[in-house]
């Protein structure tokens, strides 16, 4: 998941995909983004099954990029991501729209629920995470690095601040140690194996985003930065469903009130009722 969504530009182009864009100028238009870039990444989802490329005329040949179930099960991590940016992020140039729950009719906010007892979980203390059998860090960390996008170049995409922790592979790696109670700077060195100069500048961008503070020495998440554990178990969810291990699962989640694996599931906030991407829309 992390080799695969832990690039900005294949996350935003999965977006744009979602909310309609097929064809290559689409992407053009809606991405700050170059032909190479695009190019490069576009056949990149192809090859992972998040989208099929379609040629729909021959001279000149044109060519077309569709969802795959793979993509579109992608819909609660987006909604969370969605929900989180207009929550905590009020820079955004134009404000993001309010999404409209059309069962209910009203606007929402998506509430992460347990799908065993549909009881929503609202903290992290709430869960239990454990290895399981191919799990650990030195299996769960990035294996090469990405160039990080300045704040300036950022600027045009949807969800900038989200980019600094799902376009980053690192950074996305920092926030799932924070979120397990890794706090010590030695710690998160240690158990990521990453080097001096990526764990102090990951933390320092996070600290500086209002992500992360720190507490007698130790880097502590915010309010902030809890409220993106649903954007953290549904990216969880989604990987290992779609990159699965022979030897079982890589992490284990357990909601502690009930006792039985967490299985994430997003609700409409206003009727209580199971959300489904398609039943999404903004206002």
């Amino acid at each position: 998941m992390l080799g695969v969504l832990g690039d900005e530009w294949s996350l935003l182009i999965v977006q744009q995909t979602l909310l309609g864009a097929t064809r290559y100028g689409d992407f053009v238009d809606a991405l700050p983004v170059s032909h190479a870039v695009l190019s490069g990444r576009l056949r990149t989802l192809v090859t992972e099954d998040l989208l099929t490329r379609r040629e729909y005329q021959q001279h000149p040949s044109r060519v077309d990029y569709t969802a795959t179930s793979k993509s579109r099960s992608l819909w609660p991590m987006l909604t969370s991501i969605w929900e989180w940016e207009r929550s905590w992020v009020p820079e955004h140039s134009h404000p993001l729209p309010a999404m409209r729950h059309s069962s209910c009719g009203v606007l929402f906010a998506p509430r992460l629920t347990c799908r065993s007892c549909e009881t929503p979980v609202v903290s992290e203390k709430e869960l239990l995470a454990q290895w399981g059998p191919s799990g650990g860090w030195e299996r769960s960390v990035p294996s090469a690095t990405t160039r990080r996008r300045s704040a300036e170049r950022r600027a045009g995409v949807l969800f900038p601040q989200t980019m600094t922790v799902i376009g980053d592979r690192w950074g996305f790696a920092v926030l799932v140690a924070a979120f397990v109670g890794i706090g010590r700077f030695t710690d998160f060195q240690n158990e990521l194996g990453a080097p001096t100069a990526t764990i102090s500048g990951r933390l320092a961008i996070f600290t500086a985003e209002g992500i992360l503070h720190t507490v007698a020495g130790r880097y502590v998440l915010t309010d902030k930065g809890r409220a993106l554990l649903p954007v953290v178990v549904c990216a969880l969810e989604w990987a290992q469903r779609w990159y699965p291990d022979p030897d079982g699962p890589a992490v284990r989640v357990t909601h502690v009130a009930c006792g039985h694996r967490f299985d994430p599931k997003l609700t409409c906030d206003h009727c209580l009722e199971p959300l489904r991407g398609a039943q999404i829309s903004t206002s």
